[in-house]
């Protein structure tokens, strides 16, 4: 829906407010237009209820309106002495429209300087459950997120099973997109396997605007931080095109309104402007080699070769239990043809210490030859690109001008269309926007470029293109815990204590606050106390 649909669409809601409560109003000393003023009306209407006025703006939240809103019906109804289960059941079931029956035809009055505790333990929990989840979807979705990493694209620097906090603020707060879901969930919900969220199973993706009704447009919130380059950053994965989280068979017709999108943590080695270039599996920008901060490691795959070959399970163990000594997470993969080792994720520094290793023959890095096509970005046989041999490509920036051709179209046709919404058809040699014959296209938002450090193991914008800003939507500022084996079972974890409670970002040896954080938490505790007693006393 357009700005000018949600507007029209508030005001017959509005509508509907006025004439379902106006009587209600007069009863509760107000006058009758005040239930038809927009906005106005709410804040009436948490005088009558007795409720503070910045339910007013939670009203006005997606996602978290979903709770306050049939929470401000049943508090209505017992603002006129209707606060029965029955009632709070009837308000819910009805959508809100039980409010109806008490203003035409319900004798009812208003009570004034009601009782708002709940009657029962149970009311009480179930409005303090209720209003965490109001804090809680707050917190989550305009601040701070958790997240879990979930591969090894990022090793070194992000681990397998790090436990994330995304900052929100650093590029600005993303207002969600889809209005109707279950509220801190992000594409499926747990246990049941179910849409987290409303959506259109019949819409294709090629499409450049998702039908779902009541779908908000892209709004953002300003950030105190721009996106610079080398930069962690956590988005909503482009050509996501998987049916749910547990489905991992992709559909290309299958669409997913943005903030949907499966989420993803890379690092932005190509900010919009730069001219992007890969070169034996190394990235230079503008002409020049980019240099990666100091807790950054590149890892590439490498063939290893034995002096003597390794014919036993136990040589094996011993080799696998060599590689993760000297740092090599991700292990190893015999080649039976060769007799080989494939490692598939290894730093210079561990190809180092692999190299004087007693049985070691030789170690030769695994790339891919210039000009041996692969298929990835942008899946045009005009470009013989591989992962280690990509490029030059412009990133394109906000107000950027690019000149099209038959050749280059391929490689921004997608950010044209399904980014910034227009029809792009090519028909021989021309170029047609939006049914228009076009040689250049001025880009509407800023791209970016994101990679995975392993460089062998990472879906990354060398297979899916730009990254554009309005697919952005974090900053992980914040390691709270580390789990060892994750995935292995429960029975295998063991706790990372060197990365509990350290920052993402820096530079040097990582450095824990967990025991200045104990010592704040065991201080605030005896604070509190302290304070209790001297209150008590007075």
């Amino acid at each position: 829906m357009s700005w000018t649909q949600w507007f029209i669409f508030l005001l017959i809601i509005q509508i509907i407010h006025g004439l379902g409560t106006w009587k209600l109003y007069t009863k509760a000393g107000r006058k009758a237009w005040e239930a038809f003023v927009p906005v106005y009306n709410a804040v009436i209407l948490m005088k009558i209820i007795s409720r503070q006025w910045w339910w007013v703006i939670l009203l006005f939240l997606p996602i978290v309106n979903l709770i306050m809103i049939p929470a401000v019906w049943v508090e209505t109804a017992r603002a006129y002495g209707k606060d029965s289960k029955v009632d709070a059941f009837l308000c819910i079931i009805t959508l809100g429209f039980y409010i109806y029956y008490l203003n035409y035809v319900a004798d009812v009055a208003f009570i004034k300087d009601r009782k708002l505790t709940p009657k029962t333990s149970a009311g009480e929990w179930i409005t303090s459950i209720l209003f965490a989840i109001v804090a809680a979807t707050i917190v989550h979705t305009y601040f701070f997120q958790p997240f879990v990493i979930p591969s090894s694209s990022l090793e070194k620097s992000l681990l397998v099973g790090d436990f994330l906090i995304v900052s929100k603020l650093h590029y600005g707060p993303r207002a969600p997109m889809t209005t109707v879901g279950a509220p801190m969930v992000h594409d499926t919900i747990p246990v049941l396997n179910a849409k987290s969220y409303l959506f259109d199973d019949n819409f294709e993706a090629r499409n450049t605007s998702w039908k779902n009704k009541l779908q908000l447009p892209y709004l953002r919130l300003p950030g105190f931080e721009t996106i610079e380059r080398n930069d962690i950053v956590v988005f909503n994965q482009p050509a996501d095109t998987l049916l749910d989280m547990n489905n991992f068979t992709p559909n290309r017709n299958y669409y997913k309104p943005i903030d949907k999108k499966t989420n993803l943590v890379k690092r932005c080695v190509g900010v919009a402007g730069d001219t992007l270039e890969i070169r034996n599996g190394y990235v230079f920008i503008n002409g020049v080699q980019n240099k990666l901060p100091s807790r950054a490691k590149l890892q590439f795959s490498y063939e290893v070769s034995m002096k003597q070959p390794i014919t036993t399970r136990a040589e094996e163990y011993r080799f696998m239990d060599l590689l993760k000594k000297i740092g090599v997470n991700d292990g190893a993969r015999l080649n039976p043809n060769t007799g080989n080792y494939r490692v598939f994720a290894a730093t210079d520094e561990e190809i180092a210490q692999l190299k004087i290793q007693p049985n070691i023959k030789n170690v030769e890095p695994v790339k891919r030859i210039k000009g041996e096509a692969d298929e990835i970005f942008p899946r045009d046989p005009n470009y013989n690109w591989n992962v280690d041999f990509f490029g030059p490509v412009f990133i394109p920036a906000e107000g950027a001008t690019v000149n099209l051709n038959s050749e280059n179209i391929s490689i921004y046709k997608r950010a044209i269309s399904e980014y910034e919404g227009h029809e792009v058809v090519t028909r021989g040699n021309q170029i047609f926007i939006d049914g228009q014959p076009s040689t250049a296209y001025t880009f509407k938002q800023d791209y970016y470029w994101m990679m995975g450090d392993n460089r062998h193991n990472s879906i990354d914008s060398r297979y899916w293109g730009f990254v554009p800003f309005n697919h952005t939507f974090g900053k992980p500022v914040f390691i709270w815990m580390s789990i060892d084996g994750i995935n292995d079972g429960i029975k295998n974890w063991s706790i990372r204590w060197d990365r509990v409670f350290t920052t993402v970002s820096g530079n040097g040896e990582r450095t824990s606050y967990l025991i200045p954080f104990l010592i704040f938490v065991v201080g605030l505790t005896f604070f509190n106390k302290w304070r209790k007693k001297k209150k008590a006393k007075a």
